[in-house]
């Protein structure tokens, strides 16, 4: 299969310097992959990603999936030529989680000239569904 990057000069390790300052980096996020046509990310759960009765917050799924699809699509642009921005996501909950980490995979469902959407799927340690999300991202000329 054919790699969609727009360069395959990129790493997980400068995938994660740039996470530096940013939310996911908060939350403590790290990109685990870079397939042919997918991009994996990792986060615990912990005191930074649980709410008050001790489960994954929706929010930090939410925002793991954000990150997971708008770094994908920032991977495939241009980025001479174009910017990319989040415009729609959605997540639903499929099962709790507690302890350990969650493991998301971005892969595309559509990638056009003005718009990518965006599958996320996230599981936990033991590889049960926790998560689906889908994110459409808009790609914009960069403003000179």
């Amino acid at each position: 299969m054919k790699p969609i990057w727009h360069s395959l000069d990129i790493s997980l390790d400068q995938l994660n310097e740039m996470s530096a300052g940013t939310m996911g980096a908060h939350l403590g996020m790290e990109f685990t992959e870079i397939g042919p046509d997918y991009l994996r990310i990792m986060m615990p759960v912990d005191f930074r990603t649980v709410q008050p009765y001790g489960l994954l917050h929706g929010g930090a799924s939410a925002a793991m999936a954000e990150t997971a699809g708008s770094v994908a699509s920032a991977l495939i642009i241009d980025p001479e030529k174009q910017i990319c921005v989040g415009m729609e996501i959605n997540a639903n909950h499929i099962r709790g989680v507690r302890e350990g980490y969650v493991h998301g995979i971005a892969r595309p469902l559509h990638l056009g000239s003005t718009t990518h959407v965006w599958d996320i799927r996230i599981t936990d340690d033991h590889h049960k569904l926790v998560c689906v999300s889908r994110l459409t991202v808009a790609v914009l000329p960069k403003k000179e």
